[in-house]
């Protein structure tokens, strides 16, 4: 064989080799990326819900942080501030749903959605955000008006086993995980309201301290 031909011998090994190499290659990294973008959503959303936390500690009078019943009335101060807290934490709860969960997630998008589905399960079993349901929910997402509300459903049946949550029951797919278009709008839209009402309740504390009435 002379030298040309070698050489094209040769550029017909790499294709075939290289080719399937570089789409191996390339698959990985788009998966790779894909999971750093779902942990930095979720890292975003549990950073919001820790200031939900701190916003809880602040306001501690509202008895938001243990289920036990004040043992005198709300006033309508207090009541209008414990819905804003909860119109927050909606707003939170469908962020999370939006961006992280599916129908049919693969086993990182599962992990990273159960806790997100503890959280819910666990506020559901609160009486008085159970009964503020249909409020806070109206103009929300359909799909997650209906998540919830079936939570809220068998959370309310007295004696109840705990059913297992829509992450455990599924199994691991094999399809990657990703956010469309319509998602990061609608994660933009929640971020806004979930700012809006920050400072709403914000500038009501502040309000309070300025007039030297005490702000728990």
């Amino acid at each position: 064989m002379t030298t040309l031909e070698w050489l094209e011998a040769l550029s017909y090994l790499v294709t075939i080799v290289g080719l399937p190499f570089a789409i191996v290659v390339f698959i990985h990294e788009r998966r790779k990326e894909r999971q750093n973008e779902d942990e930095e959503t979720y890292l975003q959303l549990s950073d919001d819900y820790a200031k939900f936390l701190r916003l809880m500690l602040e306001h501690a009078d509202l008895h938001l942080t243990t289920r036990s019943q004040p043992v005198a009335p709300f006033t309508s101060e207090q009541i209008e501030r414990r819905n804003v807290l909860f119109e927050l934490l909606i707003s939170i709860f469908e962020r999370a749903y939006i961006l992280v969960y599916d129908e049919r997630m693969d086993r990182q998008a599962t992990r990273l959605w159960q806790t997100w589905d503890d959280y819910i399960r666990e506020w559901c079993r609160r009486s008085d955000f159970r009964e503020l349901l249909p409020c806070l929910l109206e103009g929300e997402d359909p799909e997650f008006q209906r998540y919830i509300q079936q939570i809220a459903s068998h959370a309310a049946v007295p004696g109840s086993a705990e059913k297992p949550s829509a992450a455990r029951e599924l199994e691991p797919s094999s399809m990657p995980f990703g956010f469309g278009g319509n998602a990061v709008k609608d994660g933009e839209r929640q971020r806004s309201g979930y700012g809006q009402n920050l400072r709403r309740l914000g500038g009501r504390a502040h309000g309070e301290r300025q007039s030297g009435r005490p702000v728990s």
